[in-house]
């Protein structure tokens, strides 16, 4: 959206959150109401819908979030994002799915790589979601929304690895509790080109959305959130001196949209085959292997997750191994 018709139509792109429309406010357009003077510039949203996606954080400058609709309205840029229409009830589908804990509370589940959690612009079905609701029927309806039912953490599409959903209401809001406190165990197996500096170490940023591709995180000087990641190098691959490649085992205390991948960037070691973050190419012998193992994703795995059961108080921890793609490229990888 820009603040001079003669500038052109409204800029905005289009993710698996919904529509990022990023609306510039002219100098002389600044000093009055927020809410009012982003009504005007964005005609097809309401002031209302302003103000309530004020209220939901979905406003930003600076990638922090705006949520005062009474504060003056500053020049410069500001992003609305709108959350992607979606189908008030996802179909209910018979997809594989595999369980590793189930009561009546919750569900814990090993997501295969290529199967998105919630429908999204592009991905209408197929998802985490769909395959919830044919397996837990529609006691699961609802709980935490009508279009994200049970959810309460995602996992990137192509990452794979352990997650938990909610079944009922207050296990939906006991998990949230425990991972708004970060009261989490995840520990991540990342397979990375080279590997970072020093090989052990905690990673603390504030990650948004890049100034140069919003289709894209990034590591941020200010506003954003906070995002925090242990890691440890585990293995080396390739010549000792200049390994051409890793495994990495990091452990999230936060978990913004892409951290770990972004973080891994941001020290030269992006995850093998990751699509937005993996800038730069792997050496010959690791594309090779790669292509044999057969590796079409970021090579990403959520490898472990512990929480304490929010109804019964139970211990619950679930580790599962390296997937077929990832296993064969390690192996490969280790006779570099």
């Amino acid at each position: 959206m820009v603040s001079d018709p003669a500038q052109g139509p409204p800029a905005g792109v289009e993710d698996d959150e919904g529509d990022l429309l990023i609306v510039q406010v002219a100098p002389e357009a600044a000093g009055g109401r927020l809410d009012k003077t982003l009504a005007d510039l964005v005609p097809e949203l309401s002031r209302a819908r302003i103000q309530a996606l004020l209220a939901e954080g979905a406003v930003t400058r600076e990638g922090a979030p705006v949520r005062d609709g009474s504060a003056k309205a500053q020049a410069g840029a500001y992003e609305i994002l709108v959350p992607a229409v979606v189908s008030a009830e996802p179909a209910p589908q018979d997809l594989p799915l595999t369980v590793l804990f189930e009561d009546s509370h919750l569900i814990v589940i090993d997501k295969a790589a290529g199967m998105a959690v919630h429908p999204a612009p592009g991905t209408p079905d197929g998802t985490v979601v769909n395959a919830l609701l044919h397996h837990c029927g529609a006691s699961l309806s609802g709980i935490g929304g009508v279009a994200r039912p049970g959810i309460v953490h995602r996992l990137d599409k192509d990452t794979s690895g352990v997650m938990v959903c909610a079944k009922t209401d207050a296990a939906h809001q006991g998990l949230s509790a425990l991972f708004a406190a970060h009261d989490i165990d995840r520990a991540y197996v990342a397979l990375t080109r080279g590997a970072p500096k020093p090989r052990k170490g905690t990673i603390e940023s504030r990650l948004g959305r890049s100034a140069h591709d919003r289709k894209k995180m990034a590591v941020l000087r200010t506003g954003g959130r906070e995002a925090v990641t242990h890691y440890e190098v585990t293995a080396l691959f390739g010549p000792s001196d200049r390994p051409t490649a890793a495994r990495v085992r990091c452990r999230l205390e936060t978990g913004r949209t892409h951290q770990i991948r972004v973080h891994l960037a941001s020290k030269g070691a992006p995850c093998l085959g990751d699509p937005i973050y993996g800038s730069g190419s792997p050496a010959g012998p690791v594309r090779a292997a790669m292509v044999e193992a057969g590796l079409t994703r970021q090579a990403l795995h959520a490898a472990v997750l512990g929480f304490i059961h929010p109804i019964t108080g139970e211990p619950l921890r679930f580790e599962r191994a390296l997937p077929a793609d990832m296993d064969k490229l390690e192996g490969l990888l280790s006779a570099l």
